[in-house]
């Protein structure tokens, strides 16, 4: 492996991150290289799942039992253990090694020599590159396991520059999103109800001035003015979904997951998510603001805290729901500009509730937001 040929793999890589593409997009092009570059027969991206096991992502040769995508290491495999531990594992046989013959899949039986590396930085470990050659192959060369992890080294950086990238991307969608929904609601319907309304009151001060014809245009004139609120409101719940493939009226809990689980993605950890009783019946009306104001909590976790864990709870209580954010951040530092702390407060009061905010620089900044039902 010629160092000259990392360099020259490891831009063409960063280029592509850096180019905006996605990470999945991203793990095919590192896999190949790092393939290329240790002369191997197969090459595997392992990502690590919360429970500490290895997916394979993506591959680059094919198993001999078939693609080898998707399947899954033991969190004791040495692919597992070169991700936590950081330090790269070799072998002349993956299946005679007792240090990996228990946790070889079948379809990776018949490789013998294999190295691995921890794929990812120091603060965002990603999970393991592998590459494996044919049984009776030469082993892996020092030298050429050590590229193998600057390589992984540097890919993994590259790959979560593109996390970064689409993370950003995705904030921005959702911001305007959010901007042309609270456009919609706060001018757009405003303002066609106010119409109605008077519309409604000429209708009802003209009285018997109006002939049968006239009457009936003016009330259906309003009626349609009723039916594009529906509607309006309809887009504005489907532009503040989380994610637009879903019905906009999906169930409370799957939105509150899906807006912990885009937290996570920016933070680089999940925060904790505890739901207690059953919010199922929330009015669609609540369920909304409750998705606004739950995005606005994270959304200041995420540009502001610097945390290292966040707690979600949503209690539905018999006459009350009760949604907590706190996390161990820097608190909020005096002198900051809080709108979306008054926007969170604004939804309350405006669903009869209440939002209240304890922060400090040792204990962090927990919002509690409730509304009665």
């Amino acid at each position: 492996m010629d160092p000259s040929q990392v360099l020259a793999a490891s831009t063409e890589i960063t280029s592509a991150a850096l180019a905006g593409d996605d990470p999945d997009a991203v793990l095919p092009l590192v896999v190949r290289s790092a393939a290329a570059l240790a002369e191997a027969d197969l090459g595997l991206a392992m990502l690590t799942a919360d429970d500490g096991r290895l997916v394979v992502e993506a591959s680059y040769g094919f198993g001999f039992d078939g693609d080898p995508v998707g399947s899954v290491l033991s969190s004791r495999s040495a692919a597992a253990r070169a991700a936590r531990g950081g330090v790269p594992v070799v072998t002349a046989d993956v299946t005679t090694d007792p240090r990996t013959a228990p946790f070889v899949p079948k379809s990776l039986r018949g490789y013998g020599p294999f190295a691995v590396a921890p794929f990812g930085t120091r603060e965002r470990k990603i999970g393991a590159l592998a590459v494996y050659r044919k049984k009776g192959a030469a082993p892996f060369e020092p030298g050429t396991v050590d590229l193998l992890a600057a390589f992984a080294a540097q890919a993994g950086l590259a790959v979560v520059l593109a996390e970064g990238s689409t993370a950003r991307q995705r904030v921005a969608v959702y911001q305007e999103r959010e901007r042309i929904a609270r456009d919609l609601h706060d001018v757009i319907i405003q303002r066609l109800y106010a119409t109605g309304v008077q519309l409604d009151l000429l209708g009802r001060r003209l009285g018997k001035q109006l002939d049968a014809r006239e009457s009936a245009r003016l009330v259906e004139a309003v009626d349609q003015l009723d039916e594009t609120i529906a509607e309006v409101r309809a887009t504005v719940r489907a532009l503040r979904s989380t994610d637009p493939g879903k019905p906009a009226d999906r169930d409370l809990v799957d939105s509150v997951r899906a807006e912990v689980r885009i937290a996570g993605e920016l933070l680089g950890f999940t925060p904790e998510l505890a739901v207690e009783g059953d919010p199922t019946d929330v009015p669609a009306a609540l369920s909304d603001h409750v998705r606004a104001a739950l995005r606005e909590a994270l959304s200041n976790v995420v540009r502001h805290s610097g945390a290292h864990s966040v707690h979600v709870d949503l209690h539905r209580e018999p006459h009350r729901l009760l949604l907590r954010v706190a996390d161990d951040g820097c608190g909020i530092p005096r002198g900051v500009a809080r709108r979306g702390l008054r926007h969170l407060e604004e939804r309350a009061i405006a669903a009869g509730g209440s939002s209240e905010v304890t922060s400090s620089p040792r204990t962090g900044t927990t919002i509690t937001w409730q509304v009665p039902l």
